[in-house]
Protein backbone atom coordinates (compact mmCIF):
# COMPACT_ATOMS: atom_id res chain seq x y z
CA UNK A 1 0.00 0.00 0.00
CA UNK A 2 1.23 3.62 -1.08
CA UNK A 3 1.06 6.45 0.90
CA UNK A 4 0.93 10.34 0.33
CA UNK A 5 0.91 13.93 1.78
CA UNK A 6 -0.55 16.55 -1.02
CA UNK A 7 0.78 19.38 -0.94
CA UNK A 8 -1.84 21.52 -2.33
CA UNK A 9 -4.98 22.44 -0.52
CA UNK A 10 -7.91 20.37 -1.56
CA UNK A 11 -11.25 21.36 -0.41
CA UNK A 12 -13.07 18.00 0.63
CA UNK A 13 -16.93 17.87 -0.65
CA UNK A 14 -17.75 14.35 -0.45
CA UNK A 15 -17.22 13.53 -4.02
CA UNK A 16 -13.99 12.73 -3.95
CA UNK A 17 -15.24 9.50 -2.14
CA UNK A 18 -14.91 7.63 -5.30
CA UNK A 19 -13.25 4.65 -7.40
CA UNK A 20 -9.85 5.55 -8.89
CA UNK A 21 -10.14 9.50 -6.98
CA UNK A 22 -6.34 8.88 -5.86
CA UNK A 23 -4.95 7.16 -9.28
CA UNK A 24 -6.88 9.59 -11.47
CA UNK A 25 -5.62 12.87 -9.50
CA UNK A 26 -2.30 11.48 -8.16
CA UNK A 27 -1.44 8.54 -10.11
CA UNK A 28 -1.08 6.29 -7.66
CA UNK A 29 -2.58 3.18 -8.78
CA UNK A 30 -3.38 0.25 -6.06
CA UNK A 31 -4.23 0.26 -2.49
CA UNK A 32 -3.28 4.15 -1.48
CA UNK A 33 -3.75 6.74 1.12
CA UNK A 34 -3.29 10.08 0.24
CA UNK A 35 -3.67 13.09 3.21
CA UNK A 36 -4.37 16.79 2.42
CA UNK A 37 -5.64 19.70 4.20
CA UNK A 38 -8.26 22.22 3.50
CA UNK A 39 -11.87 23.25 4.11
CA UNK A 40 -14.48 20.36 4.65
CA UNK A 41 -18.31 21.15 3.26
CA UNK A 42 -20.54 17.97 2.47
CA UNK A 43 -24.00 18.93 1.80
CA UNK A 44 -26.50 16.52 1.89
CA UNK A 45 -26.40 15.54 -1.48
CA UNK A 46 -23.05 14.01 -1.48
CA UNK A 47 -23.30 12.25 1.91
CA UNK A 48 -22.62 8.67 2.17
CA UNK A 49 -23.53 8.14 5.90
CA UNK A 50 -27.70 8.06 5.41
CA UNK A 51 -28.10 8.53 9.35
CA UNK A 52 -26.48 11.79 8.44
CA UNK A 53 -29.03 12.69 5.92
CA UNK A 54 -32.04 11.46 7.83
CA UNK A 55 -31.12 14.12 11.02
CA UNK A 56 -30.44 16.94 8.11
CA UNK A 57 -26.87 16.72 9.55
CA UNK A 58 -24.12 18.29 6.95
CA UNK A 59 -20.44 18.86 7.64
CA UNK A 60 -18.40 21.47 7.72
CA UNK A 61 -14.68 22.39 8.79
CA UNK A 62 -12.85 25.66 8.31
CA UNK A 63 -9.92 23.34 8.07
CA UNK A 64 -9.52 20.28 8.13
CA UNK A 65 -6.87 17.35 7.48
CA UNK A 66 -8.52 14.54 5.22
CA UNK A 67 -7.56 11.13 4.58
CA UNK A 68 -9.20 9.14 1.87
CA UNK A 69 -8.03 5.73 1.29
CA UNK A 70 -8.73 3.07 -1.94
CA UNK A 71 -8.20 -0.38 -1.05
CA UNK A 72 -9.49 -3.36 -3.45
CA UNK A 73 -10.05 -6.77 -2.82
CA UNK A 74 -11.91 -5.98 0.72
CA UNK A 75 -15.52 -6.05 1.53
CA UNK A 76 -17.00 -3.88 3.94
CA UNK A 77 -17.27 -5.04 6.67
CA UNK A 78 -13.42 -5.36 6.46
CA UNK A 79 -13.54 -1.95 4.93
CA UNK A 80 -14.94 -0.62 8.54
CA UNK A 81 -12.02 -2.91 10.41
CA UNK A 82 -9.91 -0.79 8.40
CA UNK A 83 -11.17 2.47 9.07
CA UNK A 84 -11.13 1.99 12.84
CA UNK A 85 -7.73 1.11 12.19
CA UNK A 86 -7.19 4.29 10.64
CA UNK A 87 -8.94 5.66 13.77
CA UNK A 88 -7.12 3.73 16.14
CA UNK A 89 -3.74 5.30 14.46
CA UNK A 90 -5.05 9.03 14.95
CA UNK A 91 -6.13 8.05 18.48
CA UNK A 92 -2.45 6.73 19.07
CA UNK A 93 -0.92 9.47 17.62
CA UNK A 94 -2.38 12.03 19.83
CA UNK A 95 -1.77 10.04 22.72
CA UNK A 96 1.90 10.13 21.93
CA UNK A 97 1.80 13.58 21.84
CA UNK A 98 0.04 13.72 25.45
CA UNK A 99 -3.65 14.18 24.35
CA UNK A 100 -6.38 11.68 26.29
CA UNK A 101 -8.92 11.02 23.58
CA UNK A 102 -11.67 8.44 23.96
CA UNK A 103 -12.90 6.74 20.88
CA UNK A 104 -16.55 5.82 20.12
CA UNK A 105 -16.83 3.81 16.77
CA UNK A 106 -15.04 6.01 14.47
CA UNK A 107 -15.37 8.82 16.15
CA UNK A 108 -12.78 10.71 18.66
CA UNK A 109 -13.34 13.13 21.01
CA UNK A 110 -11.76 15.46 23.96
CA UNK A 111 -13.51 16.54 26.67
CA UNK A 112 -16.39 15.82 24.75
CA UNK A 113 -15.76 17.67 21.80
CA UNK A 114 -15.72 16.09 18.50
CA UNK A 115 -12.59 15.97 16.49
CA UNK A 116 -13.27 13.66 13.73
CA UNK A 117 -15.54 12.63 11.11
CA UNK A 118 -15.33 9.23 9.34
CA UNK A 119 -16.74 6.82 6.40
CA UNK A 120 -16.69 3.65 5.31
CA UNK A 121 -18.32 2.71 1.77
CA UNK A 122 -18.09 0.20 -1.19
CA UNK A 123 -17.91 1.06 -4.66
CA UNK A 124 -17.96 -1.69 -7.48
CA UNK A 125 -14.29 -1.83 -7.22
CA UNK A 126 -12.94 -0.85 -3.72
CA UNK A 127 -13.66 0.42 -0.17
CA UNK A 128 -13.20 3.73 0.03
CA UNK A 129 -12.72 5.76 3.15
CA UNK A 130 -12.84 9.53 4.48
CA UNK A 131 -11.46 10.34 7.91
CA UNK A 132 -10.92 13.76 8.76
CA UNK A 133 -9.74 15.72 11.81
CA UNK A 134 -10.70 19.07 12.42
CA UNK A 135 -7.50 21.61 12.50
CA UNK A 136 -9.46 24.43 13.52
CA UNK A 137 -12.44 24.01 14.97
CA UNK A 138 -14.54 27.60 14.34
CA UNK A 139 -17.83 27.20 12.60
CA UNK A 140 -18.27 23.49 13.35
CA UNK A 141 -21.83 22.80 13.47
CA UNK A 142 -21.30 20.42 16.24
CA UNK A 143 -18.94 21.21 19.64
CA UNK A 144 -16.06 20.19 18.15
CA UNK A 145 -12.52 20.78 19.18
CA UNK A 146 -9.25 21.11 16.40
CA UNK A 147 -5.77 19.88 16.23
CA UNK A 148 -4.47 23.43 16.07
CA UNK A 149 -6.49 26.01 18.19
CA UNK A 150 -7.60 23.81 20.66
CA UNK A 151 -4.93 20.88 20.90
CA UNK A 152 -1.84 22.92 19.88
CA UNK A 153 -0.74 20.38 17.47
CA UNK A 154 1.02 22.56 14.69
CA UNK A 155 3.42 20.04 12.70
CA UNK A 156 -0.04 18.75 10.62
CA UNK A 157 2.68 17.34 8.10
CA UNK A 158 4.85 15.10 10.51
CA UNK A 159 1.42 14.33 12.05
CA UNK A 160 0.17 13.56 8.58
CA UNK A 161 2.52 11.56 7.49
CA UNK A 162 3.05 9.79 10.90
CA UNK A 163 -0.60 8.67 10.74
CA UNK A 164 -0.42 7.48 7.21
CA UNK A 165 2.72 5.52 7.54
CA UNK A 166 1.78 3.55 10.74
CA UNK A 167 -1.53 2.54 8.94
CA UNK A 168 0.32 1.08 6.10
CA UNK A 169 2.62 -0.57 8.08
CA UNK A 170 0.20 -1.62 10.51
CA UNK A 171 -2.07 -3.40 7.68
CA UNK A 172 1.09 -4.72 5.56
CA UNK A 173 2.00 -6.43 9.51
CA UNK A 174 -1.25 -8.03 9.77
CA UNK A 175 -1.25 -9.75 6.26
CA UNK A 176 2.65 -10.58 7.46
CA UNK A 177 1.06 -12.15 10.27
CA UNK A 178 -1.17 -14.45 8.46
CA UNK A 179 1.51 -15.71 6.44
CA UNK A 180 3.22 -17.05 9.12
CA UNK A 181 0.81 -19.35 10.69
CA UNK A 182 -0.29 -23.05 9.67
CA UNK A 183 -3.79 -23.80 9.30
CA UNK A 184 -5.87 -26.60 11.64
Amino acid sequence: MKYKLIENEIKYEGYQLAPHWIYKNFKIQGDAIVGFVGECEVKLTEMVDIEDVINNEPIYSKNMLSFITEQFNVELVEGVFRQRLLICQIKEALERRGIKVCRSGDDLFVDDKKLTVSIATKSMTSILIHTGININSDGAPVRACGLENDLGITDIEDFANEIMKNYVDELEDIVLASTKVRGV
